[in-house]
C-alpha cells in the first residue's frame, strides 16, 4: 500500500512542555551518537497528542534526534501504527482482515464500519468523531475476528457487537476491551478443563483488559498533561516545563535490593560507646511522600529479621513474582501483613502494580494472622503438600 502525507498539513508543531520533557528523557536511554533510536517512542507521543502525524511533527521530532527530514519520513510511512491523515476525535477503529479473521467474519465487521462511520477506510464519520481501516495480522488469531480500538483489543467480535461498541463510545462511555463473547482469555469459552485448583490468581478481566480497566485509557489519547512522566534512568518525575532533565554521564544497570547482606554487615562503629549502642530499628515509618494516593502505607522493614523471611506463597493469591514485589517493598513477615488495617489493606491494594486489588479478594490480612500463630490454612496446607504456587 502506498503511503503519502495527507495534503492538508497544520503550518507547525510543538510538543506540549509535559510531552517535551518526556521525549528528551526518553533520548537519555540511548548512548551519545544514536539518539535516532528513539524515533519510534517519540513519533508515537506526537501522534498520541495530535491524534495523527503530521509532516511538522515528524520534522521537529527528526531536529530533536538529528535526523534528516527523509530518515524520519521513512519510519512514519513505513509503519502501519503511524497514521498519516487525520482519525476520528474519539477513535479509529482497526479491522484485522487476515486470514483467521477474515474467515470468522472480519468483512461483517468492516460491514458494520462502512455502514456507521463511513464508506471508505481513512474517512471520518461526519460527526469526526470515527474513522476505520483494515490491516494485517493483529496476532490474535485464537480470538478472531477482532479489532484494535485505541491502544487495546476488542477480540470475538460479531458485526451486533462491532455496532454496539462503536455506539458506546459515541456516546462516551468505553467498553471494556478483550474478548466480547464472555472468555476470560483465548481459553475454551467453556472455560478451563485442565489446571483449575490453583487458579486463585485471577483478576476479573484478563491481564491486558485489566491493566486497560485499571489505567482508565484505552481510546483516550496521551496529551501529556495528566500523566506521570519518568526520566529513565534517573528514576524520578521529569519536570514539566519543558526543560531536559540532567543527562547522567554514565549509565549503569540497577543493583539487585540487598536484604540479607545488609542485616549481617554493619558499618564499623566510630567509638566503644557506639558499639555498645542498642542497634537501630529495621521497621520504618512510611515517609509522607510515601503514603501518596488511597489509604496508608503499611509499616516497612529493611530486611528479614535474622530467622529469614516467611514463605509468603503460602498465602492464598501469593506467587513468586508477588512475593519478590513484597519483599522489595519491604515486606517479608506474615505479622507485618497482619496488622494491617483497613487503610493499610486500602493502600496496598492500590499500589501492588498488576495485582490491584489482591489484598482484600484474597483476605490476606487472616490468613497471614493465621499463619504467623503457627497456624494452616486450607491453601498453605494445599500448596505445601504439592509444592506448587500460582500468581
Amino acid at each position: 500500500m502506498l503511503r503519502r502525507l495527507h495534503p492538508d498539513q497544520p503550518e507547525s508543531f510543538a510538543f506540549t512542555p509535559a510531552n517535551q520533557a518526556w521525549a528528551e528523557a526518553q533520548i537519555t536511554k540511548y548512548p551519545e551518537g544514536r539518539q535516532a533510536s528513539a524515533i519510534i517512542p517519540l513519533l508515537w507521543r506526537a501522534q498520541e497528542q495530535e491524534g495523527w502525524l503530521t509532516r511538522p511533527a515528524i520534522e521537529h521530532v527528526s531536529e530533536m534526534l538529528g535526523m534528516a527530514y527523509i530518515r524520519g519520513l521513512e519510519v512514519a510511512s513505513f509503519y502501519f501504527m503511524f497514521q498519516l491523515q487525520p482519525v476520528g476525535s474519539v477513535a479509529h477503529i482497526q479491522v484485522c482482515g487476515t486470514t483467521s479473521c477474515m474467515i470468522c467474519g472480519a468483512e461483517d465487521l468492516m460491514a458494520v464500519c462502512k455502514k456507521k462511520i463511513a464508506a471508505k477506510p481513512h474517512e471520518l464519520s461526519a460527526d469526526g468523531k470515527f474513522s476505520w481501516e483494515e490491516v494485517e495480522c493483529l496476532g490474535s488469531c485464537a480470538n478472531a475476528p477482532m479489532a484494535q480500538i485505541g491502544k487495546d483489543y476488542y477480540e470475538d467480535l460479531t458485526s451486533e457487537r462491532m455496532a454496539e461498541i462503536i455506539d458506546e463510545m459515541a456516546a462516551g462511555r468505553v467498553p471494556v476491551p478483550g474478548p466480547q463473547n464472555g472468555r476470560y482469555a483465548s481459553e475454551p469459552l467453556s472455560g478451563l478443563t485442565s489446571l483449575t485448583e490453583y487458579d486463585s490468581g485471577k483478576t476479573q478481566y484478563n491481564a491486558s483488559a485489566q491493566l486497560a480497566t485499571d489505567i482508565g485509557d484505552t481510546i483516550k489519547r496521551i496529551d501529556g498533561t495528566e500523566v506521570p512522566l519518568t526520566a529513565p534512568w534517573q528514576g524520578k518525575a521529569a519536570n514539566a516545563s519543558g526543560k531536559p532533565p540532567a543527562k547522567p554521564k554514565t549509565r549503569t544497570a540497577p543493583s539487585a535490593p540487598v536484604t540479607e547482606t545488609k542485616a549481617e554487615v554493619a558499618p564499623a562503629p566510630a567509638s566503644e560507646a557506639q558499639s555498645k549502642a542498642k542497634p537501630p530499628r529495621t521497621e520504618t515509618e512510611p515517609t509522607p511522600a510515601a503514603q501518596a494516593g488511597a489509604g496508608k502505607k503499611p509499616r516497612t522493614m529493611k530486611a528479614p529479621r535474622k530467622a529469614g523471611a516467611d514463605d509468603l506463597k503460602l498465602i492464598k493469591g501469593v506467587g513468586p513474582k508477588l512475593e519478590a514485589m513484597l519483599n522489595e517493598m519491604g515486606y517479608f513477615h506474615y505479622d507485618q501483613i497482619a496488622k494491617w488495617g483497613p487503610a493499610e489493606v486500602e493502600w496496598a491494594d492500590q499500589n501492588l502494580v498488576g495485582f490491584k486489588g489482591r489484598v482484600s479478594r484474597d483476605n490476606w490480612v487472616e490468613q497471614a494472622g493465621k499463619l504467623a500463630a503457627g497456624e494452616q490454612t486450607e491453601f498453605s496446607n494445599r500448596a505445601k503438600k504439592d509444592g506448587i504456587y500460582k500468581e
